[in-house]
């Protein structure tokens, strides 16, 4: 038992094989410090930071208290990133001991760790050559392969390896997909069928809860101050949606944009605070439904007539135009057809699918 191990890494994603080697190196050392790199090469369709990350870590190892997460953008050891091809064997890695010994020395001081810290690294990794383990400052323990986790493969294809990918990062790796349109357009059935087909979670419509919960379930009561938190309970539902994402998808019925024109069509004006939550609040796609399907009175429908589902919809994309988001749009009147169409869009743009 060592009394302070180290281990550094990028963690993007963070996955399982990871975690299983965090927590091989945990049982060896009384106290684990683990360093976050910044990702020399991070994937393009994901913005993620190491703030990101270390709450990733933070949340896997909220109750080891022995484990300690630390970030930096500054100190890094040469951890694979300078491999030519990711399928190249590891002796094309180029490892200049010098330089990590440095580096190692600016974590040792920065992190007050004692010259007795044991460095843990797969025993794949080219430090742990012999020759090159002896040249480092820091004694080199290796931990277990974990082969069924291809690092390299897990960041290049997140979404193909999504049942590897570490619960608390799946958040940052769904894409979420709105279903929008005027009342009556199929939205919420197209939302539960999408859900099914790809086992992915969804937020509900927060207005017509709202209604429910807050208004005694009819409209007459609604009013202007009410849309607020109608925001921040859908603002809410998505968060918790994509916190317990179960796919690379995770679908939303209705956005802010439709609850903004909701507010423009009964109230006369614009909410600031839905405007901003428009922006602040921002879904990664958006497919609308045209409005040309059979209106049904469900009792809590109010735009049924052809001029008032026509005005709706274009308040819609006059909206969506303000914002600087481009719908797309799906404009079959069968609604079998309009599922495969939105089937069509997601399979290409989250799943990477060729049509």
């Amino acid at each position: 038992m060592y009394d302070n191990g180290l281990m550094i890494g990028h963690f993007e994603p963070l996955h399982l094989g990871q975690m299983r080697s965090i927590l091989e190196a945990a049982g060896q050392a009384k106290t684990l410090h683990i360093v976050i790199m910044t990702h020399p090469s991070p994937h393009p369709d994901f913005t993620i930071t190491l703030q990101d990350k270390a709450r990733w870590l933070q949340m896997a190892c909220a109750d080891l208290p022995f484990i300690h997460i630390h970030t930096t953008d500054e100190i890094e050891l040469p951890l694979h990133e300078h491999l030519y091809d990711s399928n190249d064997s590891s002796e094309n890695v180029r490892i200049d001991v010098a330089t990590s010994n440095v580096k190692l020395q600016r974590l040792i001081k920065a992190l007050a760790l004692p010259a007795e810290t044991a460095l843990f690294m797969a025993e794949n990794h080219p430090l742990t050559q012999s020759d090159l383990q002896e040249q480092l400052i820091l004694q080199v323990v290796t931990t277990t392969l974990q082969p069924e986790f291809d690092s390299y493969a897990i960041a290049r294809e997140p979404v193909a390896h999504w049942s590897a990918i570490h619960p608390e990062a799946r958040a940052n790796y769904t894409k979420t997909v709105a279903i929008v349109g005027g009342e009556s357009s199929g939205k919420t059935t197209l939302v539960h069928k999408l859900a099914n087909y790809y086992g992915a979670s969804f937020a509900l419509e927060m207005g017509r809860l709202y209604v429910g919960t807050d208004l005694g379930g009819s409209e007459v009561g609604l009013q202007y101050s009410d849309y607020g938190p109608i925001c921040l309970d859908h603002a809410q539902a998505i968060r918790d949606a994509k916190a317990n994402a179960t796919a690379p998808v995770t679908i939303v019925d209705t956005d802010f944009v439709t609850t903004q024109a909701f507010c423009e069509e009964y109230e006369g004006r614009t909410h600031p605070f839905v405007a901003a939550c428009v922006d602040e609040f921002r879904l990664d796609h958006t497919i609308m439904l045209d409005n040309n399907t059979p209106w049904v009175d469900d009792g809590m429908r109010s735009l049924g007539t052809p001029e008032a589902r026509g005005r709706f919809e274009q308040r819609l994309l006059d909206i969506f135009a303000r914002h600087d988001i481009a719908p797309h749009m799906i404009d079959q009147p069968d609604y079998d057809a309009r599922y495969q169409q939105a089937l069509q869009f997601i399979d290409q743009h989250i799943y990477g699918k060729t049509l």
